[in-house]
């Protein structure tokens, strides 16, 4: 429970610091910074799920989503004694484990949360995500793509679960067993995409740059590496209509919804009505295409040979 004393926070016995309450974050649909810290509170048994223990990036938002904003990777100074760190690779990141922290945070106008595809400490992945990222500023196809690639993730054997970027994106996700590596999993991504680039040349990509993309959707398999961060689930994002990266139906993408439709002024009402659709999905038996594919690398070699 929260209560509000002398321009500070009591969260589970700690106290953090609330600075200009009253601070327009997102002007244009009225979200002041007390608003945004009560949507937080609301929404962090979801969105510190797949936060918790994972390496984290935010973006900061001193002056509102209209003003500058910068990523912050190394932890920002001073630090609370409940805030705990990892260090990775030289940087010290922020361990985003519960809300005092959440909340914290969104006092320092962190409007976006981007944790690492993996657990701090760890080389496996937590779950794999495919990203499809479109090149033109908005994109009708998207849902399109996404229902395509689900149908291709079906195929396979695989059940998914779409979310929105909460940008112009989606990502796609399947929730795996523990031992899958990054490496097999870029493996079978990139199966994936050239298999729907191949049917769908005028839809998919999965060229690098961007300026060689025409109007297509990238299929990005190779964000999957050590250190990598995607927009978490449920993460806020600094659009001007308060978007937020949304776990979708599949009945939802089929019928074309737009990622727009998904924001803080309304998150809250839809996780009460569906609850959080990517904990519903068990571990999928990815293995099975990973040893396939393993299989038909080795027969390509002998043939070769």
């Amino acid at each position: 429970m929260a209560r509000t004393v002398k321009g500070t926070l009591n969260i589970e016995g700690q106290e953090i610091q609330i600075t200009n309450p009253d601070k327009p974050l997102w002007p244009e649909v009225g979200i002041t910074k007390a608003m945004y810290l009560q949507k937080l509170a609301a929404i962090s048994p979801f969105l510190l799920r797949y936060c918790q223990g994972r390496l984290l990036t935010t973006i900061r938002y001193p002056h509102g989503v209209q003003g500058e904003s910068f990523y912050q990777k190394n932890a920002p100074e001073p630090l609370p004694p409940f805030v705990h760190t990892y260090v990775h690779e030289n940087i010290n990141y922020v361990l985003l484990n519960g809300l005092p922290e959440l909340l914290w945070l969104g006092n320092l106008a962190a409007l976006e949360f981007h944790p690492s595809l993996h657990l701090a400490g760890s080389d496996q992945p937590c779950e794999w995500m495919i990203d499809l990222d479109p090149t033109l500023p908005e994109e009708p196809r998207i849902m399109e793509a996404t229902a395509i690639v689900g149908n291709v993730l079906n195929s396979l054997g695989l059940n998914s679960v779409p979310k929105t970027s909460g940008a112009t994106g989606v990502q796609i996700i399947v929730s795996i067993p523990a031992g899958v590596t990054f490496d097999e999993l870029r493996a079978v991504g990139q199966f994936v995409g050239q298999y729907v680039t191949e049917k769908f040349p005028k839809l998919f990509t999965i060229e690098r740059l961007k300026k060689n993309r025409g109007d297509k959707i990238y299929f990005d398999y190779l964000q999957h590496y050590s250190g990598r961060t995607l927009a978490a689930p449920y993460t806020p994002r600094a659009r001007k209509l308060a978007t937020v990266s949304t776990p979708l139906t599949w009945e939802e993408v089929h019928r074309d919804v737009s990622p727009t439709e998904f924001h803080l002024l309304n998150i809250v009402e839809r996780l009460q009505e569906k609850g959080d659709l990517l904990q519903a999905l068990p571990p999928q038996p990815i293995e099975n295409v990973i040893r396939h594919l393993s299989s038909q690398g080795k027969n390509a070699s002998k043939r070769k040979g």
